[in-house]
């Protein structure tokens, strides 16, 4: 009796698209920033932080992606190094990942962290780097400001434009959970839940100082890949 071959293949489907606000910032500056308002404080003991991001600065210095400060400390600063190495910082030495530089196209990147086992993850378009090790049974304090765009040395001020951010970001979102990587494969792929519980782009106070752009643009949603039989 003859058998005939089962074929499986990949269907991805664009699902369709959804209007969402991005940041544009257009020039070195010590003066244009952003400040993110959180939703609850952030008294943190694992988190999941996500945003899209695109700038032609790589290669040629560090460039601050986020900063959490408090009064004493960075307590959580996510930065493209000069040798392009992302890395994030709380209170004290980076963890680094070497990844692929970040570049003129949008690019999504979260980055997660647990207390508990102290496991540190960075993901990349949806693809998960290897697990490192830091800063185990530390907690993030509360009481600080979020800012987009530069580098904060006191509370907020002391910016160096040769630290700051030039180029474009959006949908920056935070959970005070590590998400599953399913979970952010699909936020990658433009899924709009879970929302973010100490971030939602879609509802945060973002309150914009100096030369910061903000436009509206169309974000695609594209159904996860799924194995069909032939």
């Amino acid at each position: 009796k003859m058998r005939l071959p089962v074929i499986l293949f990949l269907i991805t489907a664009l699902a369709g698209s959804v209007p969402i606000k991005t940041l544009v910032f257009p020039t070195e500056s010590c003066t244009s920033f952003v400040e993110m308002i959180p939703q609850k404080p952030m008294n943190l003991t694992a988190f999941t932080l996500c945003m899209r991001v695109a700038t032609e600065l790589s290669s040629q210095r560090e460039i601050i992606l986020f900063a959490y400060r408090t009064g004493n400390y960075d307590e959580l600063n996510v930065w493209g190094e000069l040798d392009g190495r992302l890395s994030f910082y709380m209170a004290g030495n980076p963890v680094l990942f070497k990844v692929p530089e970040l570049r003129a196209l949008i690019t999504h990147l979260c980055v997660t962290w647990d207390s508990t086992s102290g496991l540190a993850v960075l993901f990349l378009d949806g693809k998960r780097s290897l697990s490192k090790i830091y800063k185990k049974d530390h907690t993030v304090s509360p009481g600080g400001r979020v800012i987009l765009g530069q580098d904060p040395d006191i509370y907020l001020g002391d910016f160096d434009k040769h630290q700051n951010f030039v180029g474009e970001i959006c949908d920056v979102n935070m959970w005070d959970v590590v998400l599953p990587d399913s979970v952010i494969q699909g936020i990658f792929a433009g899924q709009r839940e879970p929302r973010g519980n100490v971030f939602d782009w879609d509802s945060t106070e973002l309150r914009i100082n100096g030369d910061v752009e903000v436009a509206i643009r169309e974000l695609a949603v594209v159904s996860l890949p799924k194995l069909c039989n032939v």
